[in-house]
């Protein structure tokens, strides 16, 4: 049977997976310390008793030695055989003592030597005894050579002893170098494999992040296919899924409104074309009052047939916004350009516009943000009174760009500041030398707006009087 793919597991088991693979790492290079320091205590508690029992054997020598020249000096004096067993019982002892030492490491020259002496020794005892006195003082001579036998056996054992703790240190200082490495490449390759993991598994979320935020901003036009666990390929296939419907449900509201707009249209043309026949007296003369009637009716027939194309404009304006084609715009320019396109309306009102920043350069679509920058730079024209002055100011902020729209004129009434920016909403301020508008300029501006990821505002209002609108967009 064939092991699963990483993709096809869920998140979760992912994410359990990489826990486990960083524990088994760390717990890994744990469990290698743990026998290591085992290993090296282990040692040194060995090196420990062999050093005691070099140092027992040493002394247990030097101890038989001395009772061995006690027993073999009596024995040739007082010429006793117990003496002489006592010897040889004492000799046999250190010459336990002596093979001990030479299996722990002491060299063969000095054991050969003290053997050699013990022989000697032995054989003064063993010949005939015709005068005691001087051969114990000739057996006497031969101790005074242990003495110096077992001093350089002392010398050697301590030297063994101190070399073997130097190489013990050296070994420990060796093994905890490695050990000290092996942690921190264990530590290196976690912080790795973690790091490696979390944004492996992080990927996909990002791009599900972006995904929504696109869905969000009505950028329905981009398929959604995200590569990554099988839960998180399951939300991507639910979030294409939500990208058809809504595409479909916009499809369908566009066609509806169109539908509504020309079924609308066909008739409203045959009724204004009916009413401008009664007024013209085509079908007889008309008195006063109807005359009156068919102006009222012409009058709302045209209302009417300007709200139907308002919400055709809206309409379009809601479409377009979907379909931004970016490129990099000087956004002080764009300004400059948008002021001297509608000098003649401005200077015919007597009015000033002041245009103020540095050049900006961003990634934006030209038409579309000219076109929410030309709505409100005729709303502030419409409504500043003669004489006034509007202000264009574009400044580079914390990520993003600000750009301020304001004038002199009465500015937007409390009531109206919520819903200043709803489709087909007039506020109540009007100025009184101009039509009405329809109600979707500001509609328009923030349909685009939005469209760039940005935002526009309406500011406090300031002491002096006017309109202040905001709009940031960001750098990128």
């Amino acid at each position: 049977m064939r092991a699963p793919r990483l993709g096809r597991l869920p998140f979760r088991a992912l994410l359990l997976l990489a826990f486990i693979l960083v524990g088994a790492l760390l717990g890994g290079t744990a469990l290698r310390a743990v026998i290591v320091l085992d290993q090296l205590t282990a040692q040194r508690t060995a090196w420990a008793d062999a050093a005691m029992q070099l140092t027992a054997n040493a002394q247990t020598l030097a101890e038989r030695t001395v009772d061995m020249e006690r027993a073999a000096r009596q024995s040739l004096v007082l010429s006793d055989r117990l003496l002489r067993r006592r010897f040889e019982d004492e000799s046999g002892n250190a010459r336990t003592a002596l093979r001990r030492l030479t299996d722990q490491g002491l060299p063969g020259k000095l054991a050969k030597g003290w053997v050699d002496k013990l022989d000697e020794v032995a054989g003064l005892l063993g010949g005939r005894v015709d005068d005691p006195l001087e051969r114990e003082r000739t057996v006497a001579l031969r101790f005074r050579d242990f003495d110096g036998i077992n001093s350089a056996i002392s010398r050697e054992v301590q030297h063994m002893i101190q070399s073997r703790n130097t190489a013990l240190s050296e070994r420990l200082g060796s093994a905890r170098s490695r050990l000290m490495q092996q942690v921190l490449i264990a530590n290196a390759l976690a912080a790795a494999l973690a790091a490696g993991l979390g944004l492996w598994l992080a990927r996909p979320f990002t791009r599900m992040e972006h995904a929504i935020v696109g869905l969000g901003e009505n950028r329905l036009q981009d398929p959604i296919d995200i590569e990554g666990p099988a839960d998180v390929r399951r939300v991507s296939q639910q979030l294409e899924w939500l990208r058809l419907r809504l595409t479909e449900l916009d499809a369908d509201k566009a066609r509806f409104l169109r539908h509504v707009s020309h079924e609308l249209k066909t008739p409203l043309a045959a009724l204004r074309e009916g009413v401008s026949l009664l007024e013209e007296g085509v079908t007889g003369e008309l008195n006063p009052r109807q005359h009156e009637v068919t102006r009222i009716l012409q009058h709302n027939a045209a209302v009417l047939q300007e709200r139907i194309e308002a919400l055709l404009r809206f309409n379009a304006a809601a479409f377009d916004a979907r379909q931004l084609q970016r490129q990099q715009v000087d956004l002080l320019a764009l300004l400059q350009d948008l002021a001297e396109a509608q000098r003649l309306q401005w200077q015919a009102r007597g009015l000033q516009v002041v245009v103020t920043g540095e050049p900006l350069v961003l990634p934006v679509d030209a038409d579309k943000l000219g076109t929410a920058l030309a709505n409100l730079l005729a709303n502030a024209i419409r409504f500043s009174p003669p004489g006034g002055t509007i202000r264009l100011a574009l400044r580079s902020l914390a990520g993003r760009a600000s750009i301020d729209v304001s004038d002199e004129g009465p500015g937007v009434a409390p009531p109206d500041r919520d819903r200043i920016f709803e489709p087909f909403y007039r506020g109540q301020r009007q100025p009184q030398d101009a039509p009405p508008g329809t109600g979707i300029g500001l509609s328009i501006v923030k349909e685009y707006i939005a469209a760039h990821g940005g935002r526009i505002e309406l500011l406090a209002q300031d002491p002096q009087p006017g309109a202040h609108f905001r709009i940031e967009l960001p750098h990128a």
